[in-house]
């Protein structure tokens, strides 16, 4: 009997399921803890699929000469100028990704969001009063991977970096304005009435 308990405990041990000690080295998962992973899980993924929909719906509206939003009363556009992906929870073709500055407008990306694909990060160009920055913008958390701010026109070193901060600070304003404005249209009327109706429409041009 002690000989058969000593093979078990020493194939556990070979198979990493227990320490020279004989306790498991993997601890039984807390059932509380794993529903608050669940619950954290569906969350980012909610996160995700609202920022794919803001940054569609950018990208729909970006084919327009009017203004995206309004900072400060001070209009704000917005061009795809770069690098796009698109991406999908399910289906035969998951991702796709193009580059060009005009790229993100081709037939086959407006083919691609009609099949259920949304945009997950692009190459931006931002124009606010005589601002131009240039960024590139995640859906999962609407955060900046790479920027570029205007030209600084200070000389003094101090002075850079003052005016480099404000350049970032301006930014951040800019990003949060559009998606303000995105989430004023998704949570009205208007998106299921107007704006949905006028995307698919944008798809399924040409």
């Amino acid at each position: 009997m002690a000989s058969k308990k000593q093979a078990q405990s020493e194939a556990k041990f070979m198979r990493g399921d227990a320490g020279v000690d004989g306790q498991a080295t993997v601890e039984k998962a807390d059932p509380v803890e794993a529903e608050q992973a669940k619950a954290r899980e569906a969350l980012y993924r909610g996160r995700t699929w609202l920022g794919r929909e803001a940054l569609t719906w950018v990208l729909f509206r970006s084919n327009d000469a009017n203004p995206i939003a309004v900072l400060d009363d001070e209009p704000l556009k917005v061009l795809f100028n770069g690098r796009l992906t698109l991406r999908a929870a399910a289906g035969d073709i998951t991702e796709v990704a193009v580059k060009g500055v005009n790229a993100p407008y081709a037939q086959l990306i407006r083919q691609a969001a009609d099949r259920g694909l949304l945009v997950h990060s692009a190459r931006l160009a931002i124009t606010w009063q005589e601002r131009s920055y240039e960024l590139t913008l995640d859906a999962e958390q609407f955060d900046v991977r790479a920027g570029k701010t205007p030209e600084l026109m200070s000389e003094d070193d101090d002075e850079k970096v003052t005016e480099r901060l404000d350049h970032v600070a301006v930014l951040g304003r800019l990003i949060d304005a559009v998606l303000a404005r995105f989430m004023a249209l998704r949570t009205s009327p208007q998106w299921k009435k107007t704006i949905v109706p006028e995307l698919k429409a944008w798809m399924r041009e040409g």
